[in-house]
């Protein structure tokens, strides 16, 4: 399978908002295959709003694709979220690429507004069942634990017939949720070898449900640096890294030459995964550019040379 690279932000980097569009312009016409927001409602890092910022790069490009990396479904309205998805989508003339996920119990969020952790599962499914009937019927009545619709509908719906919707989370919980309505699946902090396990769950899931996922519709994202790891930028990421989540930063940074990075895609594509979401390491407007651009001259070239395996379905 044909490997795909798209950018993607966490923490908003830039000084200036002409610095962010200086850098969405060069991944548009420098070949990148999509466009990635991370989800963040409250913090102290600064960090854009996910459809608010996707929805402004719909309006900026024309070929990159773009998604949330991934929209945590807990925190928000599932009607919202169906008709902001499909107003993007609309506006995009069918560029996005829907992403999901229950949200990390240690966020600020949960604290902040109240609501119980131990809930997100429930509610990320019904929320899924609630946004997905409403892209595809003409009226939903819902009655759920948690959400209640009569005769809801909305207009337009999404250009995509079926548009995708990519699940994120790789608990046990997770491979049912993406077995049950996913189109894809995107890793998070997994190694190789644990995207690998977990593709295999997934696929095994999928076919007691009836359902298969397309092969080349597994995803994995990380950090990059074009230099060394000693660079004062990737330095200081990497200790941030570990300080924030006690794990190793190589889980989740590549610092090196293009062949490393390249190798940590392979890596991937090994087990299955064909779509990538890399993220420049730096701050303020010259850092992120450029390394995109470095990455895009440099290892978007061999990527012809890296060719991901078919999982083994279930």
């Amino acid at each position: 399978m044909k490997v795909a690279l798209g950018l993607g932000l966490a923490e908003y980097p830039f000084a200036t908002a002409a610095g962010f569009w200086r850098w969405v312009d060069l991944c548009e016409a420098g070949g990148a295959d999509s466009m990635w927001q991370t989800d963040r409602l409250l913090g102290r890092a600064p960090i854009l709003e996910t459809l608010t910022m996707l929805a402004a790069v719909a309006g900026r490009t024309r070929r990159m694709k773009f998604g949330m990396n991934v929209l945590s479904l807990a925190f928000r309205d599932p009607v919202l979220v169906a008709k902001q998805c499909a107003t993007i989508d609309v506006l995009s003339e069918g560029r996005l690429l829907p992403a999901f996920g229950i949200g990390n119990p240690l966020a600020p969020e949960w604290q902040a507004m109240g609501i119980d952790p131990k809930t997100r599962g429930r509610v990320t499914d019904e929320a899924l069942e609630v946004i997905t009937r409403l892209w595809r019927e003409e009226s939903v009545d819902y009655a759920g634990r948690h959400f209640t619709l009569k005769g809801a509908r909305i207009a337009p719906r999404p250009v995509q017939a079926d548009l995708p919707i990519w699940i994120g989370g790789g608990s046990a919980a997770a491979v049912k949720r993406t077995a049950r309505w996913g189109t894809g699946w995107q890793a998070g902090p997994e190694t190789p070898a644990e995207a690998g396990a977990v593709i295999t769950a997934i696929q095994a899931e999928a076919a007691t449900l009836g359902r298969t996922i397309d092969d080349d519709h597994y995803g994995a994202g990380f950090y990059f640096w074009l230099g060394a790891p000693s660079d004062p930028a990737p330095a200081k990421a990497m200790a941030a890294y570990a300080a924030r989540t006690g794990r190793d930063p190589a889980r989740m940074m590549v610092a090196g030459d293009a062949a490393a990075i390249l190798a940590r895609i392979a890596e991937y594509a090994a087990v299955g995964i064909s779509k990538f979401v890399l993220r420049p390491i730096g701050e303020g407007d010259e850092l992120p550019y450029a390394q995109t651009r470095l990455l895009l001259e440099q290892v978007l070239p061999g990527l012809s040379r890296v060719r991901a395996v078919a999982p083994a379905r279930g």
